[in-house]
């Protein structure tokens, strides 16, 4: 038989729980005067210590490893839309950048607009962005549609 535990009877395992060190409450305790930071020297001021990843005048291992490749701050990065995205657009409509943002797709400040063809399309939409991937081309063509770029 299963005898249900009460909360009342939860203790941690032996050994999980550690008392803290109180330091600097007297010569008692065995850790007054000093506060087990030893006699003078920066690590005994306040806000003494180095920084995080000094290693004593070694060179850290931070500048020991080697850097690899570039981050470029100026890419420009297009926002994706599906061809599934698309249906909303009424038939024969053309959707344009402003249409994307009427539409929630994108935001003014967007740099740019990728079509991909992920999703089906059933009616022809004149479609203006600037930049469209083979097969989403080939799905609006083959609904009556047509792709235009914009060059930015």
């Amino acid at each position: 038989m299963i005898t249900a535990m009460m909360l009342d009877q939860l203790r941690p395992p032996k050994g999980a729980i550690k008392r803290r060190k109180r330091v600097g409450r007297g010569p008692g305790s065995g850790h007054g005067k000093t506060s087990c930071r030893g006699h003078k020297g920066a690590n005994a001021r306040s806000g003494g210590g180095v920084r995080p990843g000094f290693e004593g005048g070694q060179m850290p291992l931070q500048r020991r490893l080697p850097k690899r490749g570039f981050y470029n701050i100026f890419k420009k990065q297009n926002v994706i839309v599906n061809i599934r995205d698309l249906a909303r657009f009424e038939k024969e409509s053309v959707v344009d950048t402003q249409a994307f943002i009427n539409a929630g797709l994108t935001r003014a400040t967007s740099p740019g607009i990728k079509l991909l063809g992920e999703g089906t399309i059933s009616h022809p939409l004149t479609v203006k962005v600037h930049a469209c991937s083979k097969t989403a081309r080939e799905k609006i063509e083959a609904a009556g549609g047509k792709v235009e770029t914009i060059i930015i």
